[in-house]
């Protein structure tokens, strides 16, 4: 295959030999030495996206902010003034916050490309004739795509075979009904959107499955000549990033309009022009929190970094924010909840119940009749039928790895294998003796699955069905019983029923099987061929036991005060037994079922929708409806999803949970989240570290806009009392950018606090800057000026002005140190929090203090900054002086003036 062979040229017109030679390959895929080939000729099989940013563009994005210019200005200002150190000093610290942007931003970028690279779509295809996961850029020409409902195709592909195979074609063609996809050949003129036999790159398998063989990758694909229209534009910033972006600017503002306002009034006041010169800008660089926009950045990459090694990766950065103001977690319960670890414990055939023995995949076990101690030798006819439906409607395989057994395939077809050779059935060997036809695979919708297969000497033709025991049951007309068919009588429907009952309010979860016999030889299967005229045949009862961490987790989400709900499509006695058993509900809650919900008005689901802990039996569509009816009442909702029709839901959820082992492609790409492990602890893990996210955010603003405004009040205390300039505009660009930078880091990644889950959710339009931060801040940076000005007028008193501005400059640099173990926490003394527990804090603190010795004591320190050095007992004055802020803020916070939330009460 030449490289000009990999556009489309007539694919859908050539015949499946040609095809497969044109794409030199076969019906089993391609061989594994041939892929790195591929891989070189056809390159990845991905969009060209917009070119990485350069280091150019890195450095021209630092210096495009408004902060920059009036740093810029700054440094000219003291050239013209004649203080070129300062000048060089203060473009210095613009060289270096650039080159600190440029490698944090280059940190962040790099950390979010990792995390998108871990979500990236998977594809199956056929590898040494084996089904193999792969990421989809690995996909080269001539690979075989095995594909089923909800997958996302990888590449454009010619179809091979087919069942019930439907594909959404909308994004590239328009067409909003799913379109009905199959082998063959078509007419060479046939237009792209008529093209049956094909499947393009990025459409969704809506139904059915099938194998396609891979005709075009990457840019060759259709999409791929359309691909200027689909190009990355770059990543967008949060909300919360806009919104710090804007209070980064208006601080900039404000502190030009404090400048001119403290030039104009130095000068009636009668100080000379040059030195209100100098005021003045030092006044303005003390209102620019230099460092945010960089350590925010940083902060919510290393967060969502964090996440990911909990299982959780972040999909869309809004979502972090988003995630500590959850109130509702609507949540599937089979593998979720769960294990999803099915075992067949019970079978039930009408008159004959069965036991079954052993758990997980392994085939060791035995099928004893109504829990006898002994292996049943002689199955009857009925539950003999049952195990080879289990076998013959199933597209599940069972493996053995060195011992250890596992299924390719659903968890519950997995068991059914696991059941029918503990019963002695050999399932290869029967699949072989009865090939399967035609198929109508399993669907959210249907809830059943139907195949149908070839009749033998002994045996009819005969369609098989397995499914929802309610389901099954209403297609049903006869009975087998005794190994003969009658008809199904209502009695003979109480005692099923009733079983099913049973078997549920153990929290089992029931399959039922049927079956209906042709007698001539069917060679198609149509819904209304199985939808009535049925033979029930017997129940299976599979146990699916709740994770230990799930019900620790939603314990703790109540105690957080977020409100589990459990939404699944399994029988309502299942999801109310173990509804109980993990603690969403207890005995005796009502369960509202899917049949109610079709029934139920708005305005009823509005009602039912704020108690109801349990939804079973629910459709896709019913997911929506109460998606809709909870936000409506202005609940944050986190929805969890795996199938392609849970898309709509996860979408719409304010949090999009995707399952990152059993979920569909389409419902990965249309969640803001996913789990790597299925498991429910997980999201209420992520709803923690979103909470500790935005509160180490808090507390990096918090800290530097203290700073910015102590120093404010400082330059504009001075004036007003008539003292001297007691801090240079380097002075103040060291203690925002080199004294606080080295803390804000170790903030942003402060560990999580034992009192996190203690808080209830955040309003969702809450701010990082709220009325308690703000008048904390407002409370504690006067402490700040009071300290500095006051060293400063002692030391004017007793000495020069280069000695109290130094001991200005190391006071105001003293208080930070003590200042970042209070932004630790608004609330808990940081004995409660551990005064240890952040090393990393620790150590930015040790370089923050061995910088300002350097500063002090180094005869490079005296030149660019105008210190000198300071004896012992001006540090005896100093250190007090600035450990008064931690004891002050210990004091406030023990009388509660910072304010604190509630402790939410259990929300069951």
């Amino acid at each position: 295959m030449t490289e000009r062979d990999n556009t489309d040229y007539g694919w859908h017109a050539l015949s499946e030999q040609k095809l497969l030679q044109q794409v030199s390959s076969g019906e089993t895929g391609l061989k594994s030495p041939e892929i790195p080939h591929r891989l070189e000729q056809f390159g990845h099989n991905s969009l060209e996206v917009q070119a990485e940013k350069s280091t150019l563009k890195l450095v021209t994005h630092q210096l495009h902010h408004p902060l920059i210019y009036l740093l810029l200005g700054a440094a000219v200002v003291s050239a013209v003034a004649g203080h070129a150190v300062d000048a060089f000093v203060i473009g210095g610290v613009v060289i270096l916050n650039t080159l600190l942007g440029v490698v944090q931003e280059w940190k962040a970028d790099r950390a979010l490309d990792a995390l998108k690279r871990m979500a990236s779509p998977q594809a199956r295809v056929l590898r040494d004739g084996k089904p193999e996961k792969i990421t989809s850029s690995q996909v080269v020409p001539g690979d075989v795509l095995v594909l089923e409902t909800g997958d996302r195709v990888a590449a454009d592909a010619r179809v091979l075979e087919s069942t019930e195979l439907a594909v959404d074609e909308s994004a590239l063609t328009g067409e909003s009904d799913p379109v009905s996809k199959g082998a063959g050949t078509l007419d060479e003129k046939t237009p792209l959107a008529d093209r049956t036999n094909m499947l393009w790159s990025s459409t969704a398998i809506t139904s059915g499955r099938g194998k396609a063989v891979v005709v075009a990758t990457g840019m060759s694909t259709a999409l791929g000549r359309i691909a200027g229209q689909v190009r990355s534009t770059g990543r967008d910033q949060t909300p919360l990033q806009k919104r710090l972006a804007r209070l980064g600017t208006v601080l900039g503002l404000a502190g030009i309009g404090l400048a001119v306002i403290v030039f104009l009034i130095g000068l009636l006041r009668g100080f000379e022009l040059m030195e209100m010169i100098l005021f003045s800008v030092a006044v303005a660089v003390s209102a620019i929190p230099e460092g945010l926009p960089a350590v925010i950045s940083i902060t919510l990459a290393l967060g969502v970094q964090r996440m990911a090694g909990r299982n959780a990766i972040i999909r869309r950065l809004p979502a972090v924010e988003t995630l500590g103001s959850t109130t509702v977690i609507c949540s599937d319960k089979t593998g979720t909840i769960t294990r999803n670890e099915m075992t067949v414990t019970d079978i039930w055939t009408p008159g004959h119940t069965y036991s079954v023995t052993g758990s997980g995949f392994s085939p060791a076990g035995e099928i004893q009749r109504n829990a006898e101690s002994q292996r049943t030798e002689q199955l009857c006819p009925e539950a003999q039928l049952l195990l080879e439906i289990g076998v013959l409607n199933n597209n599940a395989e069972l493996i053995s790895d060195d011992g250890t057994w596992r299924v390719r395939g659903t968890p519950t077809e997995g068991a059914l294998v696991v059941v029918a050779r503990k019963g002695g059935v050999d399932d290869k060997r029967l699949t072989d003796s009865r090939p399967r036809v035609a198929e109508i695979p399993f669907s959210s919708d249907r809830k059943y699955m139907a195949t149908l297969h070839r009749p033998t000497p002994d045996k009819q033709s005969a369609a098989l069905v397995k499914g929802a025991p309610d389901r099954v049951l209403d297609f049903c007309s006869h009975i087998y019983e005794d190994g003969a068919r009658r008809e199904l009588t209502a009695e003979d429907r109480d005692n099923i029923e009733a079983k099913v009952d049973e078997f549920a309010s153990r929290a089992l979860r029931v399959v039922a099987g049927g079956i209906r016999e042709f007698s001539n030889q069917q060679t198609e299967l149509q819904q209304d061929d199985v939808e009535g005229g049925l033979t029930f045949v017997g129940l299976w009862g599979m146990v699916d036991p709740p994770r230990p961490e799930a019900i620790q987790a939603i314990a703790d989400a109540q105690h957080a005060g977020i409100r589990v709900v459990m939404i699944t499509g399994d029988h309502a006695t299942t999801a109310a037994a173990i509804a109980r058993e993990v603690g969403i509900t207890s005995r005796g809650e009502e369960v509202v079922t899917g049949g109610q919900l079709d029934d139920m008005p708005d305005e009823e689901l509005s009602r039912r929708v704020r108690s109801a802990g349990v939804f079973a039996r629910v459709t896709p569509a019913h997911k929506l409806r109460i998606l809709q009816a909870l936000k409506a009442h202005g609940e944050v909702v986190s929805m969890t999803g795996d199938g392609v029709n849970d898309a709509p839901a996860l979408k719409g959820a304010d949090i999009g949970v995707a399952m990152g082992e059993a979920g569909t492609e389409v419902a990965k790409e249309s969640a803001d989240m996913i789990l790597t492990d299925d498991d429910f602890a997980t999201i209420v893990h992520a709803v923690e570290e979103g909470r500790v996210i935005f509160s180490n955010l808090r507390r990096v603003v918090f800290f530097l806009i203290t700073t910015n405004i102590g120093e404010i009040i400082t330059l504009t205390a001075a004036l007003i009392i008539g003292l001297p300039l007691p801090l240079t505009a380097i002075m103040i660009l060291w203690i925002n950018l080199v004294t606080d930078g080295a803390c804000t880091i170790p903030l942003g990644i402060e560990p999580m606090h034992r009192d996190v889950l203690d808080q209830p959710p955040r309003p969702p339009g809450e701010g990082v800057v709220t009325m308690p931060v703000l008048r904390r801040m407002l409370l504690l940076a006067p402490v700040m000026a009071i300290g500095t000005l006051g060293l400063f007028a002692y030391a004017l008193n007793a000495g020069t002005v280069e000695h109290a501005m130094t001991m200005a400059f190391t006071t105001l640099a003293a208080f930070q140190w003590f200042q970042a173990l209070n932004a630790r926490s608004s609330r808990l003394s940081v004995l409660a929090v551990g005064v240890f527990s952040n090393r990393w804090l620790w150590a930015g603190i040790g370089v923050a203090v061995a910088l300002q010795l350097l500063v002090v004591y180094t005869p490079l320190g005296h030149e660019l900054f105008g210190t000198v050095s300071l004896t012992w007992a001006d540090w005896l004055r100093i250190v007090p002086v600035a450990a008064s802020i931690l004891l002050i803020d210990e004091v406030l916070k023990r009388l509660g003036v910072h304010g604190s939330r509630p402790t939410p009460p259990k929300t069951v």
